[in-house]
């Protein structure tokens, strides 16, 4: 017995030393962090699949990653916000848990991202519409509906993303299972002006003279048919964002920012040019989206789920919220998150599995579009 436990005592203390060695070792650099994310969340399952490609979607190269342990379950569609706010960089952080339900797909759009990286933004400029982002989420969908062999696949739209996706399910019912929105756009104008005063009584409480001046410098701000100047919105933006109106209980999106460094589809030259991609996308597109009212989309033929962070004053909850009720369609499901802002998936990841799994694949389970 006393050999015995010496045995496996020194076995213990030699995974200890193996174990404390490897920590105090690093990592020492970015392709040392990024190896070590890329090991924990491989895929190895015989039906998995884990890809990172380039695809020719309205006539140019545009990158996606294809995620999942099992490629007979059903295909999920992210639409990233922005525009050109990519969320491929960051999804190694919430999107592991998705993958055992779905088959993930991160799109960086046109004029965003790799995509951003692999094309010249020259020739891309004058496409850098909202018809032609629309026409392109279209023929991503209906290319992932051939590739995988899928009658019918799920689309989340996050923010800009999700005046996309609101549209597809609109246009394209046949071809979902359900849309899924996350900070969902309705009302875009009405947002804006409820978001100006939640910042502006929030820096009024606090009594922040700088952001109480600068705040009523852009006053009225979103006024009914005055067209939204893009350096008033980045204003508004920056003091919704430092009273937690954008993440819950933080002053910006800095962690997230931060995340994407440890992206293992991104390379150090598409981490370099990332936020040109940002800048490049919303600078041609943003104040347009903006002035859109997407409530007026309220019948649908598709199931239409939506996640709502109780604190999100970036798009507002509370117009979301009015607008859903309204909502005719064959099954509708509001789900508020009650500790998130506008970045729900990053502030409530666990949550988030839970309710695409709850909420959402039930309608794949239906059409026997899983895994056996």
């Amino acid at each position: 017995m006393l050999k015995r436990s010496s045995r496996l005592c020194a076995a213990l203390l030699a995974g200890l030393s193996i174990t404390t060695s490897a920590a105090a070792a690093g990592p020492d650099s970015r392709a040392e962090a990024v190896n070590i994310i890329a090991g924990m969340r491989r895929i190895v399952t015989p039906q998995g699949i884990e890809q990172t490609r380039a695809v020719r979607i309205g006539g140019i190269a545009q990158w996606i990653s294809v995620r999942g342990t099992d490629r007979r379950n059903p295909v999920l569609l992210f639409l990233h916000g922005g525009p050109g706010y990519v969320a491929m960089p960051t999804s190694w952080y919430f999107q592991r848990g998705w993958e055992e339900y779905f088959t993930v797909v991160q799109w960086d759009q046109r004029g965003a991202g790799k995509t951003y990286a692999a094309n010249d933004p020259a020739q891309i400029a004058p496409t850098m519409t909202r018809a032609r982002m629309l026409a392109d989420a279209e023929e991503m969908v209906a290319f992932l509906r051939k590739e995988f062999g899928k009658d019918r696949i799920f689309v989340l739209g996050h923010s800009w993303g999700s005046s996309l996706g609101i549209q597809l399910a609109q246009r394209h019912p046949d071809w979902l299972h359900a849309y899924i929105g996350i900070g969902q756009v309705t009302d875009a104008m009405e947002s804006e002006r409820r978001g100006w005063r939640y910042t502006m009584d929030a820096a009024r409480k606090d009594d922040n003279q700088d952001a109480i001046r600068e705040l009523a410098s852009i006053a009225p701000y979103a006024a009914p048919g005055k067209p939204l100047v893009l350096k008033d919105l980045y204003l508004q933006r920056k003091w919704l964002a430092r009273y937690g109106g954008a993440v819950y209980g933080r002053t910006g999106f800095d962690a997230e920012s931060a995340a994407a460094k440890l992206a293992p589809e991104y390379t150090d030259a598409d981490l370099k040019t990332m936020w040109d991609g940002t800048e490049f996308s919303s600078s041609r597109m943003l104040t347009d989206v903006l002035a859109q009212d997407f409530s007026v989309y309220t019948t649908f033929r598709c199931p239409i789920v939506i996640f709502n962070g109780r604190h999100d004053y970036n798009v507002s909850a509370s117009a979301t919220a009015e607008w859903f009720d309204k909502v005719k369609a064959p099954a509708k499901q509001l789900v508020w998150f009650e500790d998130s802002a506008h970045e729900i998936f990053n502030e409530e990841p666990g949550k988030t599995l839970v309710s695409l799994v709850k909420y959402a694949r039930p309608f794949a389970e239906k059409a026997g579009d899983v895994a056996p």
